[in-house]
């Protein structure tokens, strides 16, 4: 129903809707009917109306700051009369110009006056007396004028991110606005915010160098950004610091810029954890002290009763610890009651009348769940596990609650399994499929996200932020779109679509495991080349972000590092040292003379990573915002983060013998052991076949410091790359198959390898030549006893409406996601009309092989019996699977969130070799299927799964 509204509104006034702000209504050519904000070194002046909010007239002073920046030409700002032409801001029902306006009809607000934030922008002609045109910006309430601001300059070129990211402004002697009704409609979610947390040592640090600390300096800064990107929520800082009692400043400038202001989910009643240490405060235990905590909480409270807040109530433990060992309802269904009457004792007005929040956070939603409630007009706040999946949300046939409810999520989190805040680790498709959940089972009254230090969280938080507006506008086929058009915002249009690449792609990469976590084991040197290959895609995303950073203006490159290079250039080193740490260890093993350059090799890395981040924090930018890349990364022992920054572990061989004695060695792709003269190779090569005819490898390597030459000798249908040469250090022999020559079925042969050093080494080589006559399709064939399918490349899907089947391009580990919509779809009763994924398979062998489906770690978010998905074989009855049955344990989950997937195993029976089909079903929805890998014997471990094995076509 709100949806069809909405529509009946857009197609009655004549809207484009454009996600968080109005359609495109600047030109920088004259067209008839147009307004001239500046031409020919004249500029328009700003007209506002002397009784006008204060936060609207610090928008538009902002305003008059940015068209200068533009055109160099700075506007006359006026108050309630103007002359010539000028651009009209004010209030509908507060400003006396904007009221006057609508009293002589030359404005209509029908639509946009009584509504929550909405804004007409429209040219209108002789408005009053003295002026002959304007363009004229009138908001249903002081935030919906601020954002028709700020809109305006944003479309004249100055990016919300020009000071929090250094992004200059587009430059223009010419701006026109065009005619016609440019409308900004309400946003879908009420509140819309960011929690600035965990923001010891980065941003303490730097707000200190530049303002002193959190003051209300600061936090000038970040209400303007927050405001630019048409957010209007801030939970402010709370490590050490405490917003109402910092600076007494802070909360009246909060209110005079428009920004509401709460705390976060343990900090009732407006009070800062911290001022409970600074005031001496006693036991933190209302059954114990309640009379002390009542006060406290009083006193809060009256410094900001007249305040635009959202009162958190509740209580947790002290320092954000669960309040007592059980699930302690009565005591805090009391709490609350209390807290109420204090609401209702310093406001003089029922409680109802103060909007208020419930965070069921961690322990709290227990109590929740054992039956405790509060009062209905209180938001209740659902939380996600602090790693991006939402525990609970509403039942989609419950009756309204007046408060409704709302989300808290995370970018940032410290705590278990382990702390993630250094850098950037959420792609924008996790987040549309999490918030799209929150969007459509009706969490619409407040998103609020943890986004640590703020910086380097720029590019999620305008996503964020921009879908709470408008989530309709930004559909997931539009997520492509969305990262292109906001990389054009920041760097104009020549490298949009390359930049949104990266971005894409670094927040992919980084989002498979949190760089904290990362190890050198994490990733399997000798399994599919993982390593390896994550390893160059880093590198390959870095030569590409470093060409269009070599190509930018320079007045463009500090923005762009921060946004783009950094992440891409300081994620790339990390994977490469832990990469060479695991090929030492490696090495090491094998006994190769190489071991100690891989460690020579991680210390040169370590410090690269170091002065990745003095330029970062010292260079760049004129050292602006030196201490911003200040979180630790690199050695991580348990969930806190060390002190300091600690080079892995290595190893270093000790050389014994004559080193100039070269000693030849073979190492054999998919195996950590090593092979020298004398000894029989007893490991073969991955086996070469024909529907999966790739390239395998071995290495010949030196075990001493001497050179020596190798030949190798093989049969005439097997093709190396190096046949002879001289090793140094080691070279990577590849092996490939002429199919033509080879013969048929299936065979063994060997590859011998001499050395000048007298060795004589033969490596085993196994060969599958089978061909399948007369028969042709596509299909998923065995390699070396698995064959891998990634979700969206499905053979076929089913669909029975209005459920159907969605891909989400890049998501999730490797190339996508697929899920059944609507995610409100009821539960399904399996029969052959079920929807269902199928993907068909050739298997050369029969019997009962395991299936491995690879699943996001989304939380049965309904609270019930589990979120379920069903998985069978041809025509056999489907295999029911649960994917939240052990989400109860601790252990099961911390390994899900650290893995960022859940791998479960279904028996599956083959009796006949050829064509099967596997058939994924939809059972609940809200289940993100990733990959699929059929087992028949060879699977090995590996963090992404093996590489896929479709086979386009049997000939």
């Amino acid at each position: 129903m709100k949806k069809l509204i909405l529509l009946i509104i857009i197609v009655g006034f004549y809207i484009n809707s454009f996600a968080a702000g109005a359609d495109p209504f600047i030109n920088k050519a004259l067209v008839p009917g147009s307004f001239s904000i500046a031409n020919k070194g004249k500029i328009s002046s700003i007209l506002v109306s002397n009784n006008e909010w204060p936060g609207v007239i610090i928008a538009a002073k902002n305003l008059q700051t940015d068209l200068q920046k533009v055109t160099g030409i700075i506007p006359k700002f006026t108050l309630d009369k103007g002359s010539g032409m000028a651009i009209i801001i004010g209030t509908i029902g507060k400003s006396t110009v904007i009221d006057e306006l609508i009293k002589k009809n030359k404005i209509n607000v029908s639509g946009i006056a009584g509504n929550w934030e909405s804004t007409l922008i429209e040219v209108v002609k002789n408005p009053m007396p003295g002026i002959d045109s304007a363009l004229v910006i009138a908001g249903s309430d002081k935030r919906g004028t601020i954002y028709g601001v700020y809109e305006l300059s944003s479309q004249v070129g100055v990016s919300p991110w020009y000071y929090w990211a250094d992004v200059p402004v587009k430059k223009s002697d010419a701006l026109f606005a065009i005619s016609g009704r440019h409308i900004i409609l309400s946003p879908a979610i009420k509140y819309r915010g960011i929690f600035l947390n965990d923001e010891a040592p980065a941003l303490s640090g730097w707000s200190r160098k530049d303002f002193g600390g959190l003051n209300s300096k600061f936090y000038e800064k970040v209400f303007e950004l927050i405001l630019r990107l048409k957010g209007n929520y801030l939970w402010p800082a709370m490590w050490g610091s405490a917003f109402n009692d910092d600076d007494k400043m802070n909360p009246i400038l909060a209110d005079e810029f428009g920004v509401v202001i709460g705390t976060s989910h343990h900090e009732p009643l407006t009070r800062a954890h911290d001022e409970w240490k600074r005031y001496k405060g006693g036991k933190w235990n209302y059954e114990q002290n309640p009379a002390q905590l009542k006060t406290f909480w009083e006193t809060g409270l009256k410094r900001v009763a007249d305040k635009e807040q959202i009162i958190t109530v509740g209580m947790r433990g002290d320092g954000d610890e669960p309040m007592t060992e059980g699930t302690a309802t009565a005591l805090l269904e009391k709490i609350v009651k209390d807290q109420r009457e204090i609401i209702e004792k310093v406001t003089q007005k029922p409680a109802a009348e103060t909007p208020q929040l419930w965070a069921l956070y961690k322990e709290v939603q227990a109590y929740y769940d054992n039956g405790m409630r509060v009062p209905d007009d209180i938001t209740l706040l659902l939380c996600d596990d602090n790693w991006g999946n939402i525990r609970k949300l509403p039942k989609l046939n419950e009756s309204q609650r007046k408060g409704g409810y709302g989300i808290y999520y995370h970018f940032d989190y410290v705590g278990d399994p382990r702390n993630y805040k250094w850098i950037n680790t959420n792609p924008i498709q996790k987040i549309w499929e999490q918030m799209n959940l929150a969007y459509e089972y009706n969490a619409n009254q407040i998103w609020i996200v943890n986004v640590g230090d703020l910086k380097p969280m720029e590019f999620p938080i305008s996503f964020f932020l921009d879908y709470a507006w408008a989530p309709d506008a930004i559909p997931a086929e539009k997520l492509k779109k969305y990262t292109i058009d906001w990389s054009a915002k920041q760097f104009g249009n020549t490298y949009a679509n390359e930049i949104a690449d990266v971005l894409d792609l670094y927040s992919k990469y980084n989002g498979r495991i949190k760089p904290e976590l990362l190890t050198d084991s994490i990733y399997s040197l000798i399994n599919y080349n993982e390593f390896e290959n994550v390893v160059a895609d880093y590198k390959k995303l870095e030569q590409k972000a470093k060409f269009i950073y070599n190509q930018m203006p320079d007045d463009q490159k500090d923005a762009y590092y921060q946004l783009v290079m950094h992440p891409v250039e300081a994620s790339a080193n990390l994977y490469n040292l832990y990469y060479h740490v695991g090929k030492n260890k490696l090495y090491a093993k094998q006994g190769r003379f190489a071991t100690n350059s891989m460690a020579d090799t991680v210390a040169i890395l370590y410090k690269r990573d170091a002065e990745i981040t003095n330029y970062y924090n010292k260079i760049m930018a004129g050292g602006k915002w030196n201490h911003m890349m200040d979180q630790t990364h690199i050695g991580y022992t348990y969930w806190q983060q060390p002190e300091q920054n600690r080079i892995p572990n290595t190893v270093t061989l000790v050389s014994s013998g004559n080193l100039n004695k070269a000693v030849m060695g073979i190492a054999i792709e998919g195996s950590d052991s090593s092979w020298t003269n004398k000894q029989k190779i007893n490991f073969a090569l991955p086996t070469f076949d024909f529907y999966n005819s790739k390239a395998h490898y071995f290495e010949v390597f030196n075990k001493a410091k001497q050179t020596f030459s190798y030949q190798i000798k093989t049969s005439d249908y097997l093709i190396t790359n190096q046949p002879k040469g001289e090793v140094s250090d080691s070279k990577k022999i590849f092996v490939s198959i002429n199919w033509k020559k080879a013969p048929k079925g299936k065979s063994q042969t060997t590859i011998l390898v001499s050395g000048s050093d007298g060795s004589r080494i033969s490596v085993p080589i196994v060969i599958d030549n089978t061909q399948f006559a007369n028969q042709k399709m596509n299909a998923f064939f065995p390699q070396n006893g698995y064959i891998s399918m990634d979700a969206p490349n499905f053979s076929r899907a089913t669909n029975n409406r209005p459920v159907f089947w969605k891909t989400l391009p890049n998501y999730g580990k490797t190339l996508g996601g697929v899920i059944p919509v609507p995610v409100t779809s009821p539960i399904q009763k399996l029969d052959a009309s079920t929807p269902h994924l199928e993907y068909d398979i050739f298997v050369d062998k029969t019997g009962i092989f395991t299936l491995n489906s690879f699943i996001s770690p989304t939380i049965d978010f309904t609270n019930s019996e589990g979120l379920k998905f069903a998985v069978s074989v041809d025509d056999a009855v489907p295999v029911v699977v649960n994917i939240s049955a052990e989400y109860k344990s601790e252990t099961a989950w911390r390994k899900s969130v650290a893995d960022n997937i859940k791998i479960f195993k279904t028996q599956l029976k083959f009796d006949a070799v050829g064509k099967h089909t596997i058939k994924y079903w939809m059972i609940n929805p809200g289940i993100v299927l990733q990959k699929l890998v059929l087992d028949l014997g060879g699977l090995k471990p590996s963090f992404l799964g093996p590489p896929e094995t479709f086979v386009a076509e049997m000939k």
